[in-house]
């Protein structure tokens, strides 16, 4: 791995940041595996991320299908439930399969959306969706009382994204298999929400720089004005 990983670090320029296009290319070319790898998207940003008013969160639906299809989880109560399964939920419940989650501790799904009646009975089990990022939240719109629509949107593609401890964004925009206009479509759009989502708080320079690369490829910056 550390031969394949150097010799793919030689096509890229350490100090250069390339022009979307020349990089979308590039991250195709230095991917260097023989699986479909993610194609990712790492942004570090001029924010504290001590301070609670300056963490970034929000969410994307993204132009092109981005990933692996996603398993949704709707946490309502018995009169959502035919319209949760309707708009594609891949799981639907109430408190009995709440009870199941805290005791068994296993999540099956990828996102947790909920109606605001559910929040009671779902608070035991922020142990266990909580470090996994899967506690439903209104920052992020997966408490609402319109499920469906929110089921539809996410089935669409939406994803939540927010900074790390030390200030960053990492997002996934598709596949290496994916075509490079994809790519460059899911890519401006993350630019554009992550510019987007600059808290009100954050003076100066809010994007310090920005790489896309394959899953386990060399990172290559990118020209963000």
């Amino acid at each position: 791995m550390g031969k394949r990983l150097n010799e793919l670090n030689k096509l890229v320029e350490k100090s250069k940041a390339y022009p979307i296009a020349e990089a979308v290319e590039l991250v195709k070319k230095t991917s260097g595996v023989k699986f479909d790898a993610n194609v990712e998207l790492h942004a570090r940003l001029g924010i504290d991320p001590k301070k609670g008013d300056q963490q970034v969160r929000a969410g994307i639906t993204f132009p092109k299908a981005a990933g692996k299809k996603r398993i949704i989880a709707a946490f309502v109560g018995s009169n959502d439930e035919k319209a949760a399964k309707a708009a594609g939920a891949d799981i639907v419940g109430g408190e009995e399969m709440i009870k199941k989650i805290i005791q068994t501790k296993k999540t099956d799904f990828d996102v947790a959306l909920a109606t605001p009646e559910m929040m009671k009975a779902l608070a035991p089990a922020a142990r266990v969706l909580g470090p996994r990022g899967l506690m439903p939240s209104p920052k992020n719109n997966t408490i609402t009382p319109h499920i469906a629509d929110a089921i539809a949107e996410f089935k669409k593609g939406k994803t939540e994204f927010k900074s790390d401890g030390g200030g960053n964004v990492h997002l996934v925009l598709g596949k290496v298999s994916n075509s490079n206009e994809d790519i460059t479509e899911n890519l401006n759009a993350a630019i554009n929400a992550i510019k987007k989502a600059k808290p009100s708080s954050s003076k100066g320079s809010y994007i310090l720089n920005m790489s896309i690369s394959s899953g386990m490829g060399p990172g290559i910056k990118i020209q963000t004005s």
